[in-house]
């Protein structure tokens, strides 16, 4: 099956249908010019209409907004926002597809954001495309200015307090988050982190208002999302789909053994299982969606990817600088077949020691793949301690890159 836009039942919103990228003058003639009105007005707008951060956390943006609005006022500070465009995931594309192809709802939206809680200073922060969204940034006059932050290239930059420290000239290291970003952020100053893709849906909500906006989606959850979907044997694709279309509209699910939700702090869910799912924001996390052959290894694909993460932890913690690596190594030994003693219990028991530990959340998502995996591929690990692999396709299907 070939995913494409037709495949969903909604006209795409974010991103154009013939996949070109969008200039300022075509973004304008498509969607008309942008009023940054009241900013009070606004925050009503957002809430009525019931968005949700799209970076993985499905936080309401309302209640975002208005803490960094009532913590500037209450420091007496003004507030920076900065567009998190980082996508350290390496199997997501849902963010890097859409600031390629429509910048200008992201700028649209970062300006906006900029009004509703009275910032004067704005920043957009990307591992790639710095100078193609320079350029956009060039053909604009905005009222607030806004500077291409580059990322370098781990896992954990974009995470909101490791974001904010490389904006402000530190390294994208985490912190312990006590106080919050939003209440010392960049310059130690309230600050608003909000993923691109939100960023674009606020530009859309602002023009067309909130029923426009729950014309998608279900009562709980309104508005659609950009997923990027792995399968098999097939280039990855970035789709846009409405919150409650069912999953096997989005995943060939036939001939699968297993689904992994929300990428690489996800859940791996049994494919029978997920047949039974509706797109929901509190499984998708990072925007992203896999189909795992039924000839595939899944205790493999974790060990992989459990590698990669404990590698890319900032190691400046306890659960970071020794359980990620512990918890790694001894999935690996899961993953091969052959005696394991008590490693399953070990890798339980540490993933217990290392939960809500951490500086960040990192150790919290990586525990929470390590425990679905525990689950969803318990007959394979079975097989495993007796020696042999059902799997009989040594092909990866998750992208790790080649790092130490």
């Amino acid at each position: 099956m070939t995913l494409t836009f037709t495949d969903v039942p909604m006209s795409p919103r974010l991103l154009a249908p013939d996949g070109t990228p969008t200039d300022f003058r075509t973004h304008e003639q498509r969607y008309g010019s942008l009023s940054y009105g009241d900013p009070t007005a606004l925050l009503r707008t957002v809430a009525e209409s019931g968005l949700t951060g799209r970076g993985g956390a499905a936080f309401p943006m309302y209640r975002k907004l208005l803490s960094v609005a009532e913590a500037a006022r209450r420091t007496g500070r003004t507030p920076v926002v900065v567009a998190n465009g980082a996508e350290g995931e390496p199997a997501s594309r849902k963010d890097r597809t859409l600031l390629r192809l429509s910048p200008h709802l992201v700028l649209d939206g970062l300006q906006l954001a900029a009004a509703a809680v009275g910032a004067e200073e704005a920043h957009l922060a990307v591992e790639d495309g710095a100078s193609y969204l320079e350029s956009a940034l060039g053909q604009r006059h905005d009222p607030v200015p806004v500077r291409v932050v580059r990322l370098p290239k781990r896992f954990l930059s974009g995470e909101s307090s490791a974001l904010v420290q490389y904006v402000s000239g530190g390294a994208a290291l985490p912190r312990y988050q006590n106080p919050p970003v939003r209440e010392r952020g960049v310059h130690r100053t309230p600050t608003l982190v909000q993923n691109v893709e939100t960023l674009a849906h606020l530009a859309l909500i602002a023009r067309y208002g909130p029923d426009w906006f729950r014309s998608a989606g279900t009562p709980a959850q309104s508005g659609s999302a950009l997923c990027t979907v792995h399968v098999a044997g097939r280039e990855p694709r970035v789709v846009e789909a409405p919150f409650g279309m069912p999953l096997h509209r989005l995943l060939p699910l036939d001939g699968m053994s297993a689904v992994l939700l929300g990428g690489y702090h996800g859940t791996w869910l049994p494919a029978v299982e997920a047949a039974q799912l509706t797109l929901d924001s509190a499984d998708l996390g990072a925007g992203f969606l896999a189909a795992l052959p039924a000839d595939r290894c899944g205790p493999a694909e974790t060990a992989r990817v459990l590698r990669y993460l404990a590698l890319q932890s900032a190691g400046q913690c306890g659960p970071c600088l020794n359980g990620l690596p512990r918890i790694a190594a001894a999935f690996a030994t899961l993953a091969t077949p052959g005696p394991q003693g008590g490693t399953r219990a070990d890798v339980a028991r540490w993933s217990g020691l290392v939960e809500g530990r951490g500086a960040c959340h990192h150790p919290d998502g990586t525990v929470r793949l390590v425990r679905s995996a525990l689950t969803t591929f318990a007959a394979e690990l079975d097989a495993h301690a007796n020696g042999f692999c059902t799997a009989t396709d040594g092909t990866p299907l998750l992208p790790v890159p080649q790092e130490s």
